[in-house]
């Protein structure tokens, strides 16, 4: 299969494989186009359904930025033998790796969820560019947290582990907000990536428990995954509560929050790898 948005001969037009003769294997790239900063070239089909169809293979996306961003952490951590060094660098590169995406996403959902008195009101304030103080306090507390938790994981010499196992597993889990809950607006990313298959959808999520199994363990996997669908959940129905569906702001949230959930777990388990 080609790598990029190039034809194949007489593909199945609902076919696992091909969707409008878009090979399978483009949907990576696509998925790091819409998930991070990482550029990418001949990869200029945005339609909903191929946006919709790459989710399978997000946890994948989310295991290379963590994989590009352990390179200048190590480094730190080897010049400076300081485990929170190792963890501000590391935090920093995935941070500019996403154009700070997510981070944005948790901002304004905290701006809006906090500020707006009504529906109508909430999604206005989310589309608002500036920040608020719900969205710094939200940001600040989300990066230390972050930190403190790498640096936990430091101190135990899973630091590396942990930074995969957030990235994998928080990046499995926004397809299923996509799927269980509609878009809350007519336009914007929610709207825009479509609605994604099951089949897509559960393999992404097979694709994320199989990584963390295969680093962590059977333990730490089970800890994980628990917490990860805590956070969705949680995710989910404060989104359906305060707007009733969810936006591409509230994926982002999600992606951020799954992070510190799975990374709870993941610390609190971290003696039985």
């Amino acid at each position: 299969m080609q790598s990029s948005d190039g034809g194949a001969e007489n593909p199945p037009e609902d076919s696992t494989f091909v969707v409008g003769k878009i090979p399978v294997v483009s949907d990576f790239f696509r998925a790091l186009v819409l998930l991070s900063r990482v550029p990418v070239f001949r990869i200029n089909d945005f339609r909903p359904a191929l946006i919709a169809r790459s989710v399978w293979c997000w946890p994948l996306v989310g295991l290379f930025l963590a994989g590009i961003a352990l390179i200048p952490a190590q480094l730190a951590a080897y010049l400076t033998e300081s485990a929170v060094v190792f963890a501000i660098v590391a935090v920093l590169a995935l941070v500019l790796l996403t154009g700070a995406m997510h981070e944005d996403g948790l901002a304004d959902c905290a701006d809006g969820f906090g500020g707006g008195l009504d529906r109508a009101r909430k999604l206005e304030i989310m589309r608002d560019s500036r920040i608020g103080t719900y969205g710094v306090v939200a940001l600040v507390l989300c990066l230390g947290l972050r930190i403190a938790l790498l640096v936990r994981a430091a101190d135990a010499g899973q630091a590396v582990m942990l930074l995969l196992v957030m990235a994998v597993a928080s990046r499995g889990v926004m397809p299923v907000l996509m799927t269980v809950l509609s878009p809350a607006r007519d336009n914007g990313l929610g709207k825009n990536a479509g609605q994604p298959k099951w089949r897509h959808v559960m393999l992404g999520v097979a694709i994320a428990i199989a990584i963390v199994w295969l680093l962590s363990g059977p333990v730490v996997m089970a800890s994980v995954v628990v917490a990860a669908m805590l956070a969705t959940a949680l995710m989910g129905g404060i989104a359906r509560w305060q707007i009733g569906g969810q936006t591409g702001d509230v994926l982002g949230a999600t992606q951020m929050v799954a992070e510190l959930f799975v990374a709870i777990g993941f610390v609190a388990t971290m003696g039985n790898i």
